[in-house]
């Protein structure tokens, strides 16, 4: 995020007329940012909402382009919403920005927003917009539905059940993921300078994985009715297991063999097989994390045909606690490190 003088001649109120105000005209209950609050008819069914908060140098490198940040911040909140099959609808955005931002920056990141809005089928609806001397941050709260038990308001699998939860897993069933895991962690290292025996295709691949995630939101609302647990991988797998146990009251154990790699990440763990402990361990895959019963396993697949996205039997959840990570001969590969945690 560049560090160039601000041009303040905006002020709050203009920054939001000009860059936010656009971003709210297709939602009839925001008003167009010209009042307090923004006025919304309940949902059929559920609503589902959502905060997360993405700050420079914490959640991002510090040189990213601020469409880029937008776009991180409304997907990182479209994930958990993925988790719970729900459809996103609508946003409220608290903008902090250093007192030397230019109002390019500002221009670009409200293009990010644009691009995403039109992507996802949600609006903007409210929020704030502060100028401060610390870092930038981003807060997101997203806006969701879901069907609720019996409201005849879906179809297909997810239709008249409540949404996912953590401690929804139940002994024995089986544990899945979506996609691939660790490119994003990967992504981190080669931005670190880190990785420079990777082809630069590979390089690329894993630096995009890390700065755009890609919500699995159709895979979500196909599978919400086939699955037990549900919740998304950002922390990092192990970790994000680890609640589900937690809540669960289960222990639960991965085949480290059948955690799935991409090609870039396969090249990545040859180029250095010491990396298993980050796949495992370095978080924002975005990915979906889910158990099912093991019999539900045609639904789980039919499910993810569907929604066009691949899903990976990658353990199950046993009686106990915690998670163990298991490799080919048999032994225990958990590692020490074992997801992101906000201190």
């Amino acid at each position: 995020m560049p560090r160039r003088r601000a041009d303040r001649g905006l002020g709050e109120f203009g920054r939001i007329a000009r860059y936010f105000a656009p971003l709210a005209a297709g939602f009839p209950g925001a008003d167009r940012l010209r009042d307090d609050c923004a006025v919304l008819p309940p949902p059929r069914g559920l609503l589902v909402a959502k905060t997360d908060t993405i700050v420079e140098g914490v959640h991002t490198v510090g040189d990213e382009p601020a469409d880029l940040v937008a776009r991180k911040a409304l997907r990182a909140n479209l994930s958990d919403l993925a988790a719970k099959g729900a459809v996103p609808v609508a946003y409220l955005l608290s903008l902090t920005v250093r007192r030397d931002m230019p109002d390019a920056w500002v221009r670009r990141f409200a293009a990010g927003l644009k691009r995403d809005q039109r992507a996802f089928g949600i609006g903007l609806i409210g929020g704030d917009s502060v100028v401060a001397p610390g870092p930038v941050s981003v807060t997101v709260m997203m806006l969701g539905r879901a069907p609720g038990p019996g409201s005849g308001s879906a179809s297909g699998p997810a239709a008249g059940r409540a949404v996912p939860r953590r401690g929804d897993a139940r002994a024995g069933d089986d544990i899945y993921v979506t996609g691939t895991i660790g490119d994003a962690a990967l992504g981190l290292q080669v931005l670190r300078g880190w990785l420079r025996g990777l082809k630069p295709r590979a390089r690329a691949f894993l630096i995009d994985r890390y700065r755009l995630p890609r919500p699995r939101l159709k895979a979500g609302q196909a599978l919400a009715g086939a699955v037990g647990a549900m919740m998304d991988v950002s922390d990092g797998l192990v970790a994000d297991l680890g609640h589900i146990c937690k809540w669960s009251g289960l222990g639960a154990r991965i085949d480290w063999p059948s955690v799935p790699l991409s090609p870039a990440g396969r090249a990545a763990l040859r180029h250095r097989p010491s990396l298993r402990a980050l796949v495992l361990g370095g978080g924002d895959d975005y990915e979906l994390l889910f158990t099912a019963r093991p019999g539900a396993a045609g639904r789980v697949r039919a499910a993810a045909r569907r929604a066009g996205m691949a899903v990976t039997r990658i353990g199950r959840m046993i009686p106990g606690r915690g998670v163990r990570v298991i490799d080919a001969t048999g032994r225990d590969v958990t590692p020490a490190h074992r997801g992101f945690t906000h201190g």
